[in-house]
């Protein structure tokens, strides 16, 4: 085997590892489920390396991500689900279908028409592909209802931002951004009202209505609440390392210096970034 640029070659890698007897025994003994945490992993280090932009890193990581692709349709027709020709087809099919206004007639229409359509083309899929699952005898099954293709596995904030993305569709929505800060204000009320109580469960439960209220509003700010939280983190974490440079600077250690001076000095990592520095 040697490098390629041809796919063919990469299914046929994964092919020969995935071979009894021949292949790679770690590779071998995995499952769907056993590789799952990678390819959500991979997906986190592409969204990584976009926000590092770092592109040297972006096409590792796609790499990477792509080769989680060709793992699952391999694991995939072993079992004769489908092979990785229809994971390309049903992908090129699905696009297609959802572009009648660039492969299809529907031409020259307005934004706002392309994302009705867009929105009826889904419906019919979701019609079609609840008769398939009829068929198969698998309807009983099937989740149900507006908000039933919204993946669980999503991180938190994702999940909430697309849940209520969903729900708006129908007219279930604050029409008033300050409406929802109205609703924040509530529910950090909701919160401090737990603050003395020993019922871990309610303070998490208002915990959780609060960063729910706080993702509505990043939606309707057109806020990505991830990309939001992402971005404090990293911030959070040069701060805090120009806190420790300082400290180290000193000839002290961090269990040497009280909280108010690391304020001090935190105060200043926030100047410094302000002007520049």
């Amino acid at each position: 085997m040697k490098p390629s640029r041809d796919i063919e070659v990469l299914l046929a890698i994964m092919a020969a590892l995935r071979t009894p007897g021949t292949g790679c025994p770690w590779d071998l003994e995995q499952s769907f489920e056993t590789i799952v945490p990678y390819t959500i992993e991979e997906a986190y280090e592409v969204a990584d390396a976009i926000e590092r932009r770092d592109f040297l890193d972006l096409r590792d990581e796609l790499g990477d991500l792509l080769l989680q692709v060709v793992f699952h349709a391999r694991m995939a027709e072993e079992e004769g689900l489908f092979a990785f020709g229809d994971v390309v087809q049903a992908i090129t099919a699905k696009l297609i279908r959802r572009h009648p206004h660039v492969f299809g007639e529907a031409r020259d229409l307005a934004p706002e028409a392309v994302k009705a359509l867009w929105h009826d083309i889904k419906r019919q899929e979701k019609d079609e592909r609840r008769r398939e699952r009829s068929t198969a005898g698998g309807e009983e099954d099937a989740p149900r209802g507006l908000l039933a293709d919204v993946p669980k596995v999503l991180p938190a904030l994702t999940r909430a931002e697309k849940l209520q993305r969903k729900a708006a569709t129908v007219g279930f929505d604050w029409t008033d951004r300050r409406a929802v800060v109205d609703k924040i204000r509530e529910e950090l009320r909701e919160v401090e009202e737990t603050l003395d109580s020993t019922d871990r469960a309610a303070q998490q439960d208002e915990i959780g209505d609060l960063l729910f209220a706080v993702a509505n509003l990043a939606r309707h700010l057109e806020i990505d609440p991830e990309a939001a939280l992402r971005g404090t983190n990293t911030k959070f974490e040069r701060r805090f390392r120009f806190i420790e440079q300082v400290v180290e600077g000193q000839g002290a250690s961090m269990a040497d210096v009280s909280l108010e001076d690391m304020e001090d000095i935190w105060q200043e990592a926030k100047r410094r970034e302000r002007e520049g520095a």
